[in-house]
């Protein structure tokens, strides 16, 4: 219970924008102003808060606040995506302080990848020259389908030779740190609710605009993972009757209309790209759909159509889970969304707001990540964080 009490209050001064006295926390959390006094020194001693200067416009005693120490503890994030593999050291507050990113190796060799990684987590950690000590362990970011429990990868789409990768076991033993696994989407869910600012509170759905898209989930600040960690797969759901025909056997699957393959792959069909229809790699892929948006930026009517029916479909994807959980926002982010970002705000809040089954009582707001284009990475590092630190109902169960 004392452990729990603590994440408790550490997690209620994090959530504060300014910092909180003793006696605001006591307030807050309903615990008894001697149960706070005893954590806080708890905590102070650990280095995770710091006592930030003091407070009191009335009479009495003026308060000290308490704020998170950016320095009391750090996590590494990881986020491996199939053509780019993003990795950030992340202080307490959600700030990056060292960042590097690395080409996938490709050739279908998962152990090849796994040492990528372990190389350039070291070199990062040394040039970052933070405290070892304080490392509290690596979050990895992976393309789903992933099983959560086992820290395995399970044949992702664009990773040849991943079925069923013990990711999670294989970086800790080459690495020595602590290793967290999740899916893409769900850890940058988890990064906005850590380090998005307003956009991270509530209940919302945060669309991740990757190699392929998917859908992180968030309802009253807790994040939803499902019963095998894989929550979110949206790919299946269908946005065009009439549209290309998808693996699952129907037509028209956000899987098959509307990831950057898929516009890569009509724009090829229509010579606005050169290359070949199928058969492409991310990288290939990743290059595919920067020069589609350029040519869209430049003002060629049909690059930017194909962009823009993409917008609206994605909308349509995005309305359905909107609606289904009833949130009050819509998240965009991403490796991918950089790019496409101005044009699909203009596009995609009318169709969510006009769809909206609970449109009468409020609306939904359509917004960009407050984290920026490494959601993935910083919330692979937040997962660590977050299961280092925040407040979890298994925390109060005890072991047989």
């Amino acid at each position: 219970m004392g452990d729990f009490n603590l994440t408790v209050i550490l997690d209620a001064i994090r959530r504060s924008t300014g910092g909180l006295s003793r006696v605001e926390l006591a307030q807050i959390v309903g615990l008894s102003p001697q149960t706070i006094s005893n954590i806080s020194r708890r905590l102070l001693d650990q280095h995770l808060i710091v006592e930030a200067g003091k407070e009191g416009n009335g009479p009495g005693k003026p308060r000290t606040i308490l704020r998170l120490n950016p320095g009391g503890q750090y996590a590494i994030g990881v986020h491996l995506d199939p053509a780019v593999t993003t990795f950030v050291v992340l202080d307490l507050v959600g700030e990056v302080v060292q960042h590097a990113r690395t080409t996938t190796p490709g050739g279908g060799n998962p152990a090849a990848v796994i040492a990528t990684i372990a190389s350039t987590i070291e070199t990062l950690i040394a040039d970052s020259g933070v405290d070892r000590s304080r490392i509290a362990g690596i979050g990895v970011a992976a393309p789903g389908p992933i099983n959560l429990d086992q820290g395995t990868v399970v044949d992702p789409p664009l990773l040849p030779g991943w079925d069923r990768v013990e990711l999670r076991d294989a970086l800790r033993d080459a690495t020595g740190y602590p290793v967290l696994v999740d899916k893409d989407v769900t850890s940058a869910a988890v990064a906005e609710t850590w380090a998005g600012g307003p956009s991270g509170a509530g209940s919302f759905i945060f669309m991740y605009m990757g190699t392929g898209i998917g859908c992180g989930l968030v309802l009253n600040d807790e994040v939803v993972r499902g019963t095998s960690g894989n929550a979110g797969e949206i790919g299946h759901i269908m946005v065009d009757p009439d549209g290309p025909p998808c693996d699952c056997g129907m037509r028209g699957c956000v899987k098959s209309s509307c990831i950057p393959q898929a516009q890569v792959a009509e724009a090829a069909r229509e010579g606005i790209l050169e290359g070949p229809l199928e058969g492409l790699s991310a990288a290939e892929i990743q290059d595919g759909f920067a020069s589609l948006c350029r040519l869209a930026d430049e003002g060629n009517t049909q690059a930017a159509a194909i962009l823009d029916r993409s917008a609206v479909l994605v909308a349509r994807a995005a309305s359905v889970v909107a609606n289904a959980l009833d949130v009050e926002r819509v998240v965009f982010g991403g490796p991918y969304w950089a790019h496409i970002s101005a044009r699909y705000l203009s596009i995609i809040p009318d169709i969510i707001n006009d769809g909206s089954a609970a449109g009468v009582i409020h609306d939904v707001d359509v917004v960009s990540s407050g984290v920026g284009d490494d959601v993935g990475a910083v919330g692979a590092a937040c997962l660590v964080l977050e299961h280092t630190l925040a407040p979890r109902a298994q925390r109060l169960l005890l072991e047989t």
